[in-house]
């Protein structure tokens, strides 16, 4: 099965995309790739959320997952990158949507809870597991883009745990 995670952003939107194997779990998962989506500071708000549709667009042609796995907002002190964030969020589901593509969603305490087994643990141990779950010789860089394997990662171990 394969799994495209999304970190979403209004500047950068991560994603990664795991491949868990005839199996569809998570200890036979692989990173197949991962990078990020890039939107310029001089663009307007609307012409962001256009860049991230294309994108995303581009990301789903490219690599035809079976799952997206969608990163859930969590409430934060800056209201103003809440409302941001949530606006790229919502032109992500959209595209996602429009393909008929089947969505999963976790919050960020989901993500950790899953990898490390603890719903507390910090942004490096998250890292390290996702690196060690897909045997990667480092930890994947930007942060945006290990989050968006990390969320993968998450709905693989969801399958895992329901079968």
């Amino acid at each position: 099965m394969i799994i495209l995670g999304l970190d979403p952003g209004t500047a950068i939107v991560g994603w990664g995309v795991i491949d868990t194997g005839p199996r569809h779990t998570i200890d036979a998962a692989r990173c197949v790739a991962y990078n990020c989506l890039l939107t310029d500071k001089s663009m307007s708000a609307g012409q962001r959320l256009v860049a991230i549709a294309v994108g995303t667009r581009a990301v789903l042609k490219e690599f035809t997952p079976d799952l997206v796995s969608v990163e859930k907002l969590f409430f934060s002190k800056n209201q103003t990158t809440a409302m941001a964030v949530s606006q790229a969020r919502g032109v992500l589901l959209m595209v996602i949507e429009e393909l008929g593509l089947p969505i999963v969603e976790y919050t960020p305490n989901q993500v950790k809870q899953a990898l490390t087994g603890y719903g507390n643990a910090d942004k490096k141990q998250i890292q390290e597991m996702t690196r060690l779950l897909l045997k990667l010789p480092g930890i994947p860089k930007p942060d945006d883009a290990a989050d968006a394997l990390a969320i993968a990662m998450t709905a693989a171990q969801s399958i895992r745990l329901q079968s």
